[in-house]
């Protein structure tokens, strides 16, 4: 290095306030798990809850992120795709650990568990659980993600974010849009297939019997559309409300596919205030398939 070169870089570094032996050229300090999640509280919208399952599940805070995964449900395929482009922060919807608060007792002694933790280790990854928060957004960011990936969006009842209205169509074309669109396999329909639809109920995720009825019975609305329930609850009373007389019908989607597009949102949201490492939405492969269309 020349006599010109050093006193320049001293010159450089004394305005700087710092010493010579400071490294050069001077590099950021990397983004940290941490760091995420605080931003992710940041900007969400809404106080965060002190009882919450919105977590760290797998890893440190103090984890220098390489690049972040947005999914649904952080399963084993999900890891180790995401692991495999480098994100080795996973921000999931849904559990890790198979129960809704990643209660590991249930299962610290079983081997999947075990593998699957062992997995996060070993490829330095991290997992943050946003479920509660991303709902609390407002708009609601499942909700969102959603209408935007149907095309809902001049469709909403800006006054009931839930409902939708259509121009008046059959139950089973309603139905076959909504399958085309999501690229659902194992949708199920129960109703009249030529009902006429004109106006929707959509409550993404699961739907336990209350508040399903009060959703069903507002009299405008022809459908419901739900992520999963129970069969002997709500399914039953939609059969029953059937056979005495109403035109109702209801639409189980499966609860992964009826969330999902919240999360592809949650990907495009993130880029919004962290732009240090690459974001990207890993999809969460759906579950289940009949046996007349095998996955190939």
């Amino acid at each position: 290095m020349s006599t010109y070169t050093t006193s320049r870089r001293k010159f450089l570094l004394a305005s700087l306030g710092l010493t010579a032996s400071f490294n050069w050229p001077f590099r950021p300090a990397p983004l940290t798990v941490g760091q995420v999640i605080e931003r992710i509280k940041a900007n969400v919208g809404i106080p965060w809850r002190e009882q919450t399952v919105d977590n760290l599940i797998a890893g440190t805070d103090d984890l220098p992120v390489k690049g972040i995964a947005s999914t649904m449900m952080a399963t084993l395929d999900v890891l180790r795709r995401a692991s495999e482009q480098g994100l080795n922060l996973v921000i999931t919807h849904e559990p890790t650990f198979y129960s809704h608060q990643d209660r590991i007792q249930p299962v610290e002694q079983d081997p999947i568990y075990q593998f699957k933790r062992d997995f996060i280790q070993q490829k330095g990854m991290a997992v943050f659980h946003f479920h509660d928060h991303w709902h609390g957004h407002r708009p609601d960011g499942i909700a969102t993600g959603m209408i935007r990936e149907l095309g809902w969006e001049k469709n909403a009842d800006t006054e009931h974010p839930r409902q939708f209205s259509f121009e008046p169509t059959s139950l089973a074309r309603f139905a076959q849009s909504i399958e085309s669109k999501l690229k659902i396999r194992t949708m199920r329909v129960i109703g009249d297939p030529q009902l006429t639809v004109r106006r929707a109920l959509a409550s993404w995720g699961n739907v336990s019997l209350q508040p399903g009825i009060p959703f069903l019975q507002q009299p405008d609305v022809d459908v419901l559309i739900v992520g999963e329930t129970h069969e002997w609850e709500l399914v039953e009373y939609v059969q029953d409300a059937i056979v005495s007389g109403q035109k109702k019908a209801l639409i189980v989607l499966g609860h992964l596919v009826s969330e999902q597009a919240g999360m592809k949102y949650c990907a495009d949201w993130m880029q919004g205030f962290i732009n240090e490492v690459p974001i990207r939405f890993v999809e969460s492969a759906e579950p289940f398939w009949r046996p007349s269309q095998p996955v190939k």
